[in-house]
């Protein structure tokens, strides 16, 4: 049931990415999406059943599921890191190319030296206690441990540099990450177990595996749909906040420009139209211009000095703001 909840939520994640992404120059993060809802679907006991026979029913749908698993991990990395500033050396390592193809070719090399035996959808219930299938299962997770644990901290550093409606795709990924680490852990213990035939100890750890790839899969595709939404809904919020001081500064602009005609007076005798944030500065231009004039007598009192400054200030967080928004890829 595990299997199809998460394939399910990944095929939700791709389906809401590439409404919520599209255009966007940077497809790592959708890329992700589909490599991770191919595994997790071929991880489901029915499609498992289907599709491993069609390939010679000797259990290469694990291997399959697993490498696009890590490939999928990897873009999914490399899309974090690239939407902030914060990229140490050891985390480009660990999400780069390299760490990828040797962690693959090590992988493809211990798959080929298990007696992997027929098609079972327990592939490691069954065949776990060979040394060759204990080392397969440590080196995916623990390819993927170091990619979570890379997120992790290019999450915490994003949830520390954004505010607001935008530190939630943060906090979403930072908590999805940590259940990603906590969930390879728990594999490492089962294989641990399984291979020393600590019974009791597999059991344990192996209550934890499905709830923790579903918390896991959970908070991360929040966090990925979270961060589309958040942008759509700043800019939004930016919109309304830039019309209302539009509104609260054009009786000032109007005598302003009447005292003293500026560019804009121009822009509308020649019919050219301008996105509300160009008006927006231009009226604080041409109000500044005329506070400043010595040739005409323009004052405005405290409170319509306290709208401009507020408008200023509206202005000069949208650079700050655009860069908040790529935090989120």
């Amino acid at each position: 049931m595990t299997q199809v909840l998460v394939a399910g939520v990944m095929w939700a994640l791709v389906v809401s990415l590439l409404i919520l992404r599209r255009g966007r120059a940077d497809r790592s993060i959708t890329y992700a999406a589909v490599m991770i809802a191919l595994a997790m679907t071929l991880n489901v006991d029915p499609v498992y059943e289907v599709t491993d026979p069609l390939l010679g029913g000797t259990n290469i749908v694990t291997l399959i599921g697993d490498a696009l698993l890590m490939i999928g991990l990897y873009f999914l990395g490399h899309g974090v890191m690239k939407a902030g500033d914060y990229r140490p050396r050891l985390i480009r390592l660990a999400v780069g190319r390299p760490a990828l193809c040797v962690a693959l070719a090590l992988v493809l090399a211990l798959f080929l030296s298990i007696n992997s035996g027929a098609t079972t959808t327990t592939f490691m219930h069954d065949i776990g206690d060979q040394l060759q299938a204990f080392f397969y299962s440590v080196t995916v997770f623990t390819y993927c441990g170091v990619v979570m644990a890379a997120m992790h901290a290019l999450a915490i550093s994003q949830w520390t540099a954004t505010r607001g409606l935008m530190r939630v795709p943060a906090v979403c990924l930072t908590l999805g990450s940590a259940s990603g680490i906590v969930l390879c852990i728990s594999v490492w213990v089962m294989d641990i177990a399984h291979v020393t035939g600590a019974t009791s100890v597999l059991e344990a750890a192996s209550a934890w595996y499905g709830p923790l790839t579903l918390a896991s899969f959970l908070l991360l595709c929040a966090g990925f749909v979270a961060q589309p939404l958040a942008r759509i809904l700043r800019r939004q919020s930016h919109g309304v906040k830039t019309d209302a001081l539009l509104a609260q500064l054009e009786p000032m602009w109007h005598t302003a420009t009447k005292l003293r005609p500026g560019l804009s007076n121009q822009q509308h005798s020649n019919g050219l139209s301008t996105d509300p944030e160009s008006q927006l500065h231009r009226h604080v231009v041409e109000i500044r211009d005329a506070m400043i004039d010595p040739r005409i007598d323009y004052v405005i009192n405290d409170y319509q000095l306290a709208i401009l400054e507020r408008a200023e200030q509206h202005l000069l967080g949208a650079p700050l703001a655009k860069r908040n928004d790529g935090t989120t890829a």
